[in-house]
């Protein structure tokens, strides 16, 4: 396991805004919110395992440019739902490209079938690493 994390840091050190259009912590957080479009504001927190503030400072960058929208939870007033806008979906797509290059570096040693195996592989560990990640995961396997 501690080879996910070695690849995970190759991956983050190519991962640069001129190559995906916006820093890696915006494109982790639109990632999650376009699995798990209008999640509680916390519930992402929790998900991306940072600090309720840290993640209040990237959800305002995201507002800023338009990527995101927060409205308050009409069952609970104190939560905010945390939902993303289709400006947020175009800007990933555009920094998913970004990503495919990136992959297509980092996984040089690996041909096509390997790299199906292994994001197979990974998609299943998440499965069940994530809670409620089967159908998004799913989805996110057709489109890959």
């Amino acid at each position: 396991m501690v080879l996910l994390p070695r690849l995970g840091k190759q991956v983050m050190r190519r991962s640069n805004p001129q190559v995906l259009g916006m820093d890696t912590r915006l494109l982790i957080a639109l990632s999650y919110l376009r699995d798990h479009d209008g999640i509680p504001q916390q519930e992402l927190a929790d998900a991306l395992c940072v600090d309720a503030s840290n993640v209040v400072l990237v959800l305002n960058e995201l507002e800023d440019l338009g990527y995101i929208e927060r409205r308050r939870d009409r069952e609970d007033r104190r939560r905010h739902r945390v939902s993303i806008t289709t400006a947020g979906r175009k800007a990933y797509d555009r920094a998913e490209a970004g990503l495919r290059e990136v992959e297509e570096e980092v996984l040089q040693a690996l041909d096509e079938q390997e790299r199906a195996v292994l994001r197979d592989l990974l998609l299943r560990a998440l499965r069940g690493a994530e809670p409620g990640a089967d159908a998004v995961l799913q989805a996110s396997a057709a489109s890959a």
